[in-house]
């Protein structure tokens, strides 16, 4: 729970507040950016709801901060609200899952729903209301894990939904080893028509990212858009495995297309087709200059 001896001073006067445990992700920046902000190396309220809607944003942001690093002065009567909210609607079948995990570093989770059956990709936190309204909604087929920093609380969906988990075998560890389905090489693989998981190495050595339809890509920390540069970027800082590869991997994943980069770090981005190509052509000009 978030202290309010701790609330950071940079915090705008008013119910909700960043104390100091916050640990920089920028879950709540993205999710909800008229109410937070950056200053400094962590996150703060820039500006205090005003109506009903945005005191749902910001208490959305709330149940999905990783480390329970945002608060509130007086005891929130409206939690349920915020709680019965998720998973949120992305665009069309596609839904954020919110309920972010500390040890996937605050890392974004989809839940995609298919009359087949529902893919998760990447694990939330597992949350009681969350786990209730993933089982109203069908329930979970598939947990797809990206890669091997972004499990989360993989087991427990297992137990629960007796849902097979999909991971490369190159970033299988200790935790992982009983995945039902350990994907090998660096080819395509094709899990339903609709469903299609490509293989990026670089970020780490058995990264893989999932198109669905042709036209939504979760990308793990493969891919994301920057809201500095305006661009779609990769994360050089934060590559574990090997640049280079990396960059391989980049030029096969722009020969899809896509209008959708949904990534688990960095922020969303969406446009038609012929505008993806082109950010796509210019994240691989900015890594290779």
């Amino acid at each position: 729970m978030a202290h309010l001896t701790k609330r950071r001073s940079q915090n705008l006067e008013g119910d909700f507040y960043v104390d100091s445990s916050c640990i920089d992700c920028d879950t709540c920046r993205w999710m909800t950016p008229e109410v937070y902000g950056r200053i400094g190396e962590q996150s703060a309220v820039i500006h205090q709801p005003e109506n009903e809607a945005e005191r749902l944003r910001a208490m959305q942001a709330l149940l999905a901060c990783p480390t329970a690093s945002i608060g509130t002065v007086e005891k929130p009567t409206d939690i349920k609200i915020a709680q019965q909210s998720f998973p949120i609607l992305v665009a069309e079948n596609v839904y954020h899952c919110g309920y972010h995990a500390e040890n996937s570093y605050g890392a974004a989770s989809y839940l995609i729903v298919r009359p087949e059956g529902n893919i998760l990709v990447d694990s939330p936190r597992f949350a009681p209301p969350l786990v209730e309204k993933i089982e109203q909604m069908g329930g979970i087929r598939y947990l797809y894990l990206t890669h091997r920093d972004d499990v989360a609380d993989h087991q427990k969906f297992h137990d629960r939904f007796g849902c097979d988990r999909i991971l490369h075998q190159d970033d299988i560890t200790r935790s992982t080893q009983s995945v039902e389905i350990q994907l090998t090489g660096t080819e395509a693989i094709e899990l339903a028509p609709d469903l299609l998981i490509i293989p990026v190495p670089g970020h780490t050595k058995g990264h893989t990212v999932l198109l669905y339809s042709q036209k939504f890509l979760f990308t793990g920390d493969h891919l994301a858009w920057s809201k500095q540069m305006q661009q779609l970027i990769a994360f050089e800082d934060v590559c574990w495995y090997s640049w280079p590869e990396l960059v391989r991997s980049m030029h096969r994943l722009a020969e899809h297309d896509f209008e959708w980069v949904l990534p688990g770090h960095g922020r969303r981005f969406s446009s038609d087709r012929v505008t993806m190509r082109d950010q796509m052509q210019r994240c691989l000009k900015n890594m290779t200059n």
